[in-house]
């Protein structure tokens, strides 16, 4: 077997992730269009049919969760490239994949008037009332299913990959530096968060792919059906899972690139791979605290649930907040864009901790749960964290080299996006706790108060996200230049 070291290999770029990259920018610009509509609608600004406004919640819902995943997995395996030899023609497979569920999800969605919610809550899709026909609601799921495969491909060759490279996923986790104290070889930070984030969504991707099937046969061959509550438990495993696994691929950005700027190297330590063991386990058996309000859910469910959202994120975050806190302390470092919202991206995603926790709590659930609280915290956590990340990897990916310090055009960018995200997430807290609720086609006018500034808030961060967009495209499509990052 060929066990490789620390030193990063010298690969060309890998231009699959770099396409799913620009798609993946360019299907996050159309989602926060579609949010920005949304916001506009419910302040009165933009006239929206009830029944079209969720379609666009459908599709921005699905679509920005499934956008987070493909980038995420780009950024993932560009970097992973580095260091284990990774089959091009899987994530080319992939790519194939997901733009054949896109379009069978947006079809469903815009030409058939699916509008159940990315979650696809079951039994909903098979019972519409009338909205939309059995047919279309085994459309999108159909799409569902493809995009899932792809993942699920993907996670399979990372896998494959990180055996044949560290002998085993138990090696790659740094299981021997963290159990033993062994010191060589010791995997480096982008090998152990792919190991994890391969285990733990694999598992998430197989119990969703699992309830997509059923809920595509319950409407194909009726009789064939699955408990409710059961479906509930393995679509919030699945979804759960998977938009952590999102944010937890995009960090191994910053694991590579911020030492780019200080000249100090991210190291393996015992702690680290311990922090990423932990959250191994959590990131599965939290997913209880997305169903406090069933209360024919198990007893111990809900405690799991609460008790474990309390230390879930500690471990990965804290190892990662404090790293890089330590890696830029006293080390000259001149951040540019790309850098700066690589910083944002951590400090975003520490941020979004806090009212995650909160809403965990069961006393507050059962207040806060169908309130905007839900949507400031998530969105805190994408926009301000995972999307940050994805964007400054991007304007990385575009530049030869690391820039000296932020361009007048670039702080006006990143004050933007800043200003804009932290607007609107904590808008949508607010708005929680004054208990407007969440999925609400019309506002009343008393709630105006809160949705005019949301509008507002969302055309900010579209604008600034334009402008990343712009300034990384042509570094991006440059052909047959390798940009080392």
């Amino acid at each position: 077997m060929t066990m490789h070291t620390v030193a990063q290999r010298a690969v060309p770029a890998l231009e699959p992730a770099r396409l799913a990259l620009v798609l993946g920018g360019l299907v996050f610009l159309l989602m926060m269009l579609l949010g920005f509509l949304m916001k506009a609608s419910q302040a009165e600004l933009v006239p929206l049919e009830p029944q079209l406004f969720y379609e666009i919640m459908t599709a921005h819902g699905i679509g920005m969760v499934g956008t987070a995943g493909l980038t995420g997995i780009a950024v993932l395996w560009h970097f992973l490239g580095r260091h284990v030899e990774l089959d091009e023609r899987i994530f080319w497979a992939f790519l194939g994949l997901f733009l054949s569920g896109v379009v069978a999800i947006m079809g469903g969605i815009f030409l058939g008037g699916f509008a159940a919610a990315w979650t696809f809550l079951y039994p909903l899709p098979a019972v519409s009332g009338g909205v939309w026909s059995p047919s279309v609601a085994v459309l999108y799921l159909l799409g569902l299913a493809l995009v899932g495969v792809g993942f699920l491909l993907v996670h399979l060759e990372c896998a494959r990959a990180l055996r044949a490279g560290w002998g085993g996923l138990s090696r790659a986790l740094a299981w021997p530096l963290l159990f033993r104290g062994a010191q060589e070889p010791v995997p480096p930070p982008t090998v152990v968060a792919a190991a994890a984030v391969t285990i733990f969504n694999t598992l998430g991707l197989v119990f969703g792919a699992a309830v997509i099937v059923i809920s595509i046969l319950e409407i194909l061959l009726p009789g064939v059906g699955l408990d409710p509550l059961s479906a509930k438990n393995m679509i919030y495993f699945f979804g759960h899972v998977f938009i952590n696994a999102t944010i937890y691929m995009a960090v191994v950005a910053v694991y590579d690139i911020i030492p780019l700027y200080t000249g100090r190297s991210w190291k393996t330590t015992r702690i680290f791979a311990g922090a990423w063991s932990v959250v191994l386990l959590f990131v599965m058996a939290v997913y209880p605290h997305h169903l406090l309000q069933d209360t024919v859910m198990p007893g111990w469910a809900p405690v799991v649930g609460q008790v474990l959202s309390y230390g879930s994120a500690v471990p990965l975050v804290a190892v990662t907040t404090l790293g890089l806190l330590g890696d830029l302390h006293r080390s000259g470092a001149r951040l540019d864009l790309p850098a700066s919202l690589l910083v944002l991206g951590v400090a975003g995603w520490t941020a979004g901790v806090m009212p995650a926790w909160i809403d965990a709590i069961v006393a507050v659930n059962k207040v806060m749960h169908n309130t905007l609280w839900v949507p400031g915290h998530f969105h805190m956590y994408l926009i301000l964290g995972q999307v940050a990340m994805v964007w400054g990897t991007l304007l990385r990916l575009a530049r030869a080299r690391p820039g000296s310090g932020l361009a007048r055009s670039d702080q006006w960018l990143l004050g933007l996006y800043l200003s804009g995200g932290a607007g609107l997430t904590l808008g949508f807290l607010v708005a929680g706790a004054s208990s407007v609720p969440r999925r609400w086609a019309v506002h009343d006018p008393s709630w105006t108060v809160h949705d005019l500034p949301g509008a507002v808030f969302a055309l900010l961060i579209l604008v600034a996200a334009s402008g990343f967009f712009v300034k990384a495209l042509p570094g991006l499509l440059a052909a047959g230049e390798e940009r080392a990052a």
